[in-house]
């Protein structure tokens, strides 16, 4: 039996955490692990402990879950670390949806580039610097910080460049494009063997094969042939068509990393597809997020009535986390992808950016193989999106809202959409409103108030974007609590918790 701690950050994820910990615990050599929650919000932190430890229970194990709001005593002498935290929470996320769209970016998610995922990275790099400072000081000197939260890439960046903490990000993107080339085929997935490599959110299908013979060729027909996807996927299937390669990221997702396919309103429609917010929906994770917290705390009661997580091999998720931890501790050989810094694996993306690429866990630790050159269109589209998130980690870790409004002026949708003048003002709002979450900021919002009180500015305008979709209320979801249930689910999309903020 393996005897270790992990420290969960951000437990508040309900689900997410949830989900994290039935994958551990199915494994047999893990059940007298150590396991801590911590996080800022108390109540989402007792909800969660309290339906854990009664999966716990059922389940048979002895494990009692350590719950408490001092993550420093939450870390002490852990070994792996996972980190889900949003900062800022939905207050924070409306304002990195809303501002932006006053000056006509309209953005699916805004969690990863674009206005939104820059002010994301700022908020979350600042605390994330602050976790690794007490990860430094309370937990074991070998350990690993495995990163849920996005930016996925600036994060992770920020931690193994200035946290001092070897820090992997995790994501299940791969997973699922994966799945849909399968499906395609009309085949399943573990028949399908790929090799996927790029940065977070804009990986490629370099190479698909089933028994030996390449798949690659034929995936744009019949990626059009497929009734559901031709319908959902518009962005992913015209970049497969003009460069080459299936990208991993969702139809929404991806539409807002790229300059062509958001930045006239009345073209976006042509693009997306409103069946799942995913799909394209202006401001749609931030829709479901907001839907999904109003929901958890009405619907809570009837969780813990429902039937316990089962722990079984057979029911674990295809996340990564407690595949690589297997994989430390006992010696079982797992391969997955993982969110590393580059160091020549993918030999035309720089070596100082975060790469997600194919790797091995075992107990000689986590090892990335030679990919070699991207194709030339692929990389380029990374090195455009590294280049943004290099300008932002910089400027999150030293407080230069110069390089932040780089950053800004470099992003592809921002830079399609807003002119020099435009860019610099929505900073400043942006800034204002995230005032409370950037300490590093100090100087500079002080200046960005200023200005903003002197008046003559470039006029903006009220703008609910161009697929907007209705908030529902508790009342409304109650009329179908799967329903419900489905779309918290999607609020928890294995990232994290909307309210939880560290």
């Amino acid at each position: 039996m393996s005897n270790f701690k992990v420290a969960f950050i951000g437990a508040g994820s309900i689900g997410f955490t949830r989900k994290l910990l039935g994958d551990l615990l199915s494994v047999p050599e893990f059940s007298q692990m150590e396991v801590t929650f911590t996080d800022i919000n108390e109540h989402n932190l007792e909800m969660v402990t309290e339906l854990c430890q009664r999966d716990i229970r059922e389940n048979g194990l002895a494990i009692q879950i350590q719950s408490t709001t001092d993550r420093k005593a939450a870390l002490k002498d852990a070994k792996y670390v996972i980190c889900t935290i949003r900062v800022g929470g939905l207050e924070a996320f409306a304002t990195d949806v809303d501002i932006p769209l006053k000056y006509g970016v309209d953005q699916c998610v805004g969690d990863t580039l674009c206005a939104g995922g820059i002010m994301y990275g700022q908020r979350g790099i600042a605390e994330m610097l602050n976790i690794c400072a007490d990860i430094r000081e309370m937990a074991r000197p070998d350990v690993t910080l495995l990163n849920y939260a996005n930016p996925m890439a600036m994060l992770t960046w920020a931690c193994n460049k200035y946290g001092g903490v070897r820090t992997i990000g995790l994501c299940h993107g791969v997973q699922h494009g994966h799945k849909q080339i399968a499906d395609v085929y009309g085949l399943e997935r573990e028949d399908v063997d790929i090799i996927c490599a790029g940065i977070n959110h804009q990986t490629w299908y370099i190479q698909a094969k089933h028994n030996g013979q390449d798949l690659t060729a034929g995936l744009l027909e019949a990626f059009e042939k497929h009734e559901d996807y031709a319908r959902t996927e518009k962005v992913r299937i015209d970049m497969l068509r003009r460069f080459g390669y299936y990208s991993t990221e969702s139809n929404g997702h991806l539409s807002e990393y790229v300059p062509w396919y958001r930045k006239r309103a009345s073209e976006i429609q042509d693009w997306i597809d409103l069946g799942s917010w995913i799909n394209g929906e202006t401001g749609g994770y931030l829709r479901v997020c907001t839907e999904g917290r109003s929901w958890f705390e009405t619907d809570f009661p009837n969780w813990m009535k429902d039937p316990a997580m089962v722990y079984a091999p057979d029911r674990r998720s295809d996340e990564h986390g407690s595949y690589i931890i297997e994989g430390l501790e006992t010696g079982r050989v797992y391969r997955g992808h993982f969110n590393v810094v580059n160091r020549g694996v993918i030999s035309n993306l720089p070596a100082d950016s975060i790469i997600e690429a194919p790797g091995y866990v075992d107990r000689n630790g986590i090892s990335m193989p030679l990919v070699g050159d991207l194709p030339l269109g692929p990389a380029a589209v990374c090195n455009v999106s590294i280049s943004v998130q290099r300008l932002a980690v910089e400027a999150a870790v030293h407080g230069d809202d110069k390089l932040l409004r780089q950053a800004f002026m470099m992003d592809p949708l921002v830079g399609a959409v807003c002119n020099p003048k435009e860019i610099w003002q929505m900073v400043d709002e942006m800034l204002i409103a995230g005032e409370k979450w950037l300490p590093q900021y100090t100087a500079a919002i002080a200046e960005a108030k200023a200005r903003m009180a002197a008046g003559n500015l470039i006029p903006t305008r009220a703008n609910e974007g161009a697929a907007r979709i209705k908030v529902k209320t508790v009342e409304e979801m109650q009329l179908d609590r799967e329903a419900a249930n489905r779309n918290a689910g999607e609020s928890d999309k294995g990232k994290n918790r909307a309210e939880t903020t560290a």
